[in-house]
């Protein structure tokens, strides 16, 4: 009998599955000596009592407990003196998050697809007595927990957008419409339905302008792909759309491909009233993060969340322009990873809740990471950058000495060591037995990123 022919595809994800669980085999034994002496640390200075909130002591139940921004959050409510529900789905149920000494108990939840998702955080809400509950959303997952919340508002208060105004950032071309209204710069944008309006498009009416292909649906593969448009040829542009799957039920957009540098952001609003505000430059793989203080920027997020009354977590990102112009090239209505700059932020947990922020000096209440931070990076991540790259060692070097890393923590140490060999190991235990194929391992979203993973 003739061998299948998918079978030498399927030996090839093995083999990197095996490779990458053999690489963090070989990494316990240090990381196991990281959080020993980070633990031994942690109980030679032990933390200080936990205050008595403000309004009192609250159940905060947080989503995403895969990922790093998550255990942030739960950090930050604990130290606060808040108590901490986790949840997350079935597939990740061997987070290390869950056996951070900030949570109290951990659940496992449907995937946010399953009709039965929003009972199931219901039924959470009524077990644990939660009085507030934070998405920690992945992209997937946004749009159900703002469908969700009108249900859970029954039960508790809910710090997330409303589905209309979820679905009005969420979708880029509608985005770019919505920042026009108020008169806020934005790239130009055309929805696309079919590829064919690509290789129809007038390119000659706008001289000068290069275009970009995007995906409005989250695309992990294909948002890496800025090919500038148009190409060479006009048969090589309709080729190159006609490779991307374009839609009806899947529609695209053709924006304009603004040069120069570029930023990502978090906010956390109530009410209208921007509350927590970061702001830093984008890296190549978005896993440094370094506040900046850019106030044309704030300044555009500011007007925008009055204007639209938002409560919930909305990240933008933005590109600068060589005249210093800015535009506003997207919004993910979620909690950015550089919340993790946040570290220890006294004001941070009252900011998402309905009492006063800590005062930062800023003078507007708004808070924003402490003077002192220190900027966050990956190990795991700047190991393989080293191990790919070993002429960087210096920058690497550069990177740790002067920041902090994300999940380690001496009066929190088990998820350091968990993340990386027990959370990540099960994610390619699984790949393994499957023979399924994934892109990278992120470290710090806590899962392997895939083409049509969630």
């Amino acid at each position: 009998m003739t061998p299948r022919p998918t079978t030498p595809r399927l030996r090839t994800p093995r083999l990197k599955t095996l490779g990458a669980l053999v690489l963090l085999g070989t990494a316990f034994p240090a990381n196991l000596a990281v959080t020993t002496g980070a633990a031994v640390v942690g109980a030679l200075s032990p933390a200080p009592a936990r205050p008595t909130p403000v309004g009192g002591r609250r159940t905060v139940m947080l989503s995403g407990g895969k990922m790093t921004k998550a255990l942030q959050l739960a950090r930050s409510f604990h130290e606060a003196g808040h108590r901490v529900v986790l949840v997350e789905s079935g597939r990740y149920r061997f987070s290390g998050h869950r056996f951070s000494r900030a949570v109290d108990a951990f659940h496992v939840v449907p995937p946010s697809g399953d009709p039965s998702y929003a009972e199931a955080l219901v039924e959470v809400v009524r077990r644990e007595g939660v009085d507030v509950y934070v998405p920690v959303c992945s992209p997937a997952s946004s749009r159900h927990d703002a469908l969700a919340k009108a249900r859970l508002e029954e039960h508790c208060e809910v710090v997330h957008l409303d589905p209309d105004d979820l679905e009005a950032l969420d979708d880029k071309a509608a985005f770019a419409e919505l920042a026009t209204g108020h008169g806020l710069p934005v790239p130009l944008t055309h929805r696309l339905t079919d590829p064919a309006q690509v290789a129809d498009f007038d390119f000659a009416a706008h001289p000068g302008v290069r275009w970009v292909l995007k995906s409005i649906a989250y695309d992990p593969v294909n948002r890496l792909d800025l090919t500038p448009l148009p190409l060479a040829t006009p048969e090589a542009t309709a080729d190159f759309a006609a490779s991307k799957p374009i839609s009806a039920a899947n529609p695209w957009l053709l924006q304009e491909l603004v040069e120069g540098r570029e930023y990502c952001t978090h906010g956390t609003a109530r009410d209208g009233e921007l509350r927590v505000w970061a702001c830093c430059e984008s890296s190549a793989f978005q896993v440094n993060y370094t506040m900046v203080d850019h106030p044309a920027i704030e300044e555009w997020v500011t007007r925008l969340v009055k204007a639209m009354g938002l409560t919930g977590q909305a990240s933008f990102d933005f590109l600068e322009r060589a005249d210093g112009s800015i535009v506003a090239i997207e919004c993910n209505p979620r909690t950015h990873s550089a919340i993790t700059m946040f570290h220890r932020h006294p004001g941070l947990a009252a900011a998402y809740l309905t009492d006063a922020p800590v005062a930062d000096g800023t003078g507007a209440g708004r808070v924003v990471p402490l003077p002192g931070y220190r900027p966050t990076y990956w190990a795991y991540h700047e190991a393989w950058r080293l191990l790919t790259a070993p002429g960087s060692w210096r920058e690497r070097w550069a990177t740790v000495r002067g920041g902090r890393d994300a999940i380690l923590d001496p009066r929190d140490p088990l998820p350091f060591l968990l993340v990386h060999h027990l959370q990540v190991p099960s994610l390619l235990l699984r790949a393994l037995v499957s023979g399924r194929d994934w892109i990278k391992i992120d470290f710090n979203i806590g899962k392997l990123v895939e083409v049509g993973g969630d």
